[in-house]
């Protein structure tokens, strides 16, 4: 990132983040997309984050992520089923590129819907 550093971070963008109780996670930080809403990001010492993994089945609560998107440099899958929210002193570094497209910030929020048991059809 050039220029000043932000103090905070934007949604749709890809940071990578320590999940706190995941220690035995041996990929921390893991890359996280930040779903919350910017002005919230701002006035919050935390923010909303759908994890990234690098392997794993596609479902109606997972979204692929192809690479370049958002920065991410390999193919990947967010997982919407394990949103958390995290404080923001757990980001590590970010973003790594550009935000992700409205589009794919869109399926992303209705995996979210989906994991909560909101019946939400498919695109």
């Amino acid at each position: 990132m050039s220029g000043a550093r932000r103090t905070f971070p934007r949604q749709g963008e890809i940071w990578f983040t320590y999940t706190p109780g995941q220690a035995e996670d041996p990929h921390q930080p893991r890359p996280g997309l930040i779903v919350s809403e910017n002005q919230r990001n701002v006035a919050s010492g935390d923010c909303i984050v759908i994890p990234i993994f690098s392997a794993g089945h596609l479902g109606r609560t997972r979204v692929s992520l192809p690479v370049p998107t958002g920065g991410i440099a390999h193919d990947s899958i967010l997982f919407c089923e394990e949103i958390t929210t995290i404080h923001q002193h757990f980001l590590e570094s970010g973003p790594l590129g550009e935000p992700v497209p409205d589009y794919l910030l869109a399926l992303v929020i209705r995996g979210v819907r989906r994991a909560l048991g909101e019946l939400v059809p498919l695109p």
